[in-house]
């Protein structure tokens, strides 16, 4: 049987959710809870093998709950769940290892399925869902084409930032006026989506493009 473990802050949801899967004759409810604050305590004392996780709940929330899950266990499945759609949020959960987002208003056969198909290593998501995360997905793999497309010029402006050159230095080191330092800073972070140094020289570490 597949063990099931509910985190869930509304009373109503979490009871509902609990007879839907104690009445199933393939899962086994191994706990539901009101919160996910003790998540790694509760994880290794029901062993469950997916996780019916709220997205927002007070004190610790679903995705913050759900990295600590992947990062102590990653082989539980778990699968959120929110009243309404939020492209940022999907995309943070899908992100954080998240195996399926389910809306609320789901019929207990559109969770049992949900619940089975994680389990049994899929991706539960609505049509809607799939759609928009495969877009945010795209556009990220855009823009990672984009932070490469650095001139010669650019990248050595770039690498001159990382090292912590001033402007001037910057200027001296690459044999160029300190206006055209400017020119290719702001070519640097259009192309970097970034609106700083800060955050030209964090994409420029994380994106290994010095």
């Amino acid at each position: 049987m597949i063990r099931v473990c509910i985190f869930e802050d509304n009373t109503e949801i979490r009871e509902f959710l609990s007879e839907t899967v104690s009445l199933s004759e393939e899962l086994f409810l191994v706990g539901a809870y009101p919160n996910a604050n003790d998540v790694l305590r509760v994880i290794k004392k029901d062993k469950p093998d997916v996780v019916l996780m709220d997205i927002q709940m007070p004190g610790i929330s679903g995705i913050e709950a759900l990295k600590l899950i992947k990062a102590q266990q990653n082989d539980i499945q778990v699968l959120i769940q929110t009243v309404f759609e939020d492209n940022a949020r999907i995309f943070a959960a899908i992100c954080a290892g998240a195996s399926g987002y389910i809306l609320k208003d789901s019929s207990p056969e559109k969770y049992l399925d949900a619940i089975i198909e994680v389990y049994q290593g899929g991706s539960s998501m609505s049509p809607a869902i799939a759609r928009k995360v495969m877009t945010m997905f795209m556009q990220q793999n855009q823009k990672q084409q984009e932070f490469q497309a650095l001139s010669t010029t650019e990248q050595r402006v770039l690498e001159c930032l990382v090292k912590g050159m001033s402007y001037k230095m910057i200027a001296s080191e690459c044999g160029i006026s300190y206006s055209t330092v400017n020119f290719h800073l702001k070519n640097i972070y259009r192309k970097l989506h970034v609106n700083s140094a800060t955050e030209a020289i964090s994409q420029a570490i994380q994106r290994h493009l010095v």
